[in-house]
């Protein structure tokens, strides 16, 4: 069958064949893949269903119609009911893998975290989520994830949902409605008070692991990492942290019950 290339995010090469999309595989396929298994048998549908691996050594996953965006963000993707939503979503997601085996001979693209409470994603975003009729309805992507506590997934949702970005350096949100926002996704979520109290300097730690991963794949040779570090997007990241910990008092303040 025909292949048609999906533009995404530019670190792996990924084709829609059919009803199936086809992606390259790594030493965590077997974790995600019985992590999509375990998500289908609670009846979670905000996930693709696994299909094995192709002749071409490719893993086959579920096509999942609907619009993906990109950046700049459509206005519906920064609309309140996206961020309701998304939220609920994300809380489903986690809710549904809070039993799944935490086995410690499983390989995951990143290393667990500590507390393992449920698998989180690891990479929530838009990019990353299909929308039907501007609402969203599934996730894509999970080669990120890992086990880990909830909040580090919530964090870097919120991070991209909000969006918790530096207002001098991207068309955004003033500060001022970021921390609503951010107490409108954290109270859609249900995020209990301890996740709140951590969730800013998680959301740093979170981008500062990312930066630190994005020059350790560069440095090894990885071209789309390599890409990404090249056109600044560390640049941008550090000086999302630098947002994020100017600002940590409204935003906390914001999200205290």
């Amino acid at each position: 069958m025909d292949e048609q290339v999906l533009t995404g995010g530019g670190v792996n090469h990924v084709v829609r064949v059919g009803d199936t999309v086809r992606r390259p595989v790594g030493p965590w396929t077997p974790a995600v893949h019985a992590l999509l298994g375990h998500l289908a048998a609670r009846g979670f549908t905000g996930a693709p269903r696994s299909h094995g691996i192709d002749g071409e050594g490719r893993e086959i996953l579920d096509f999942v119609p609907g619009d993906v965006p990109g950046y700049p963000l459509p206005e519906w993707v920064l609309l309140d009911a996206t961020l309701v939503t998304v939220a609920r979503l994300l809380r489903d997601f986690h809710d549904a893998t809070a039993d799944f085996p935490k086995n410690p001979d499983m390989d995951w693209y990143f290393p667990p975290q500590s507390p393992p409470e449920v698998i989180c994603h690891g990479d929530v975003a838009p990019y990353n989520t299909v929308f039907r009729d501007g609402l969203p309805v599934a996730f894509i992507d999970f080669d990120t994830a890992h086990p880990g506590p909830r909040v580090w997934d919530v964090a870097y949702a919120a991070y991209r949902f909000v969006p918790l970005s530096d207002p001098g350096l991207t068309a955004t949100y003033p500060v001022a409605e970021q921390a609503r926002r951010l107490r409108l996704f954290a109270d859609a979520y249900g995020l209990d008070d301890a996740a709140r109290r951590a969730l800013t300097g998680t959301a740093q730690a979170r981008l500062d692991h990312l930066v630190a991963h994005m020059h350790e794949q560069a440095a090894a040779g990885h071209e789309g990492f390599a890409s990404h570090v090249a056109r600044g997007d560390d640049r941008l990241y550090r000086a999302e942290i630098e947002h994020l910990a100017r600002h940590r008092d409204a935003f906390q303040s914001a999200l205290t019950l």
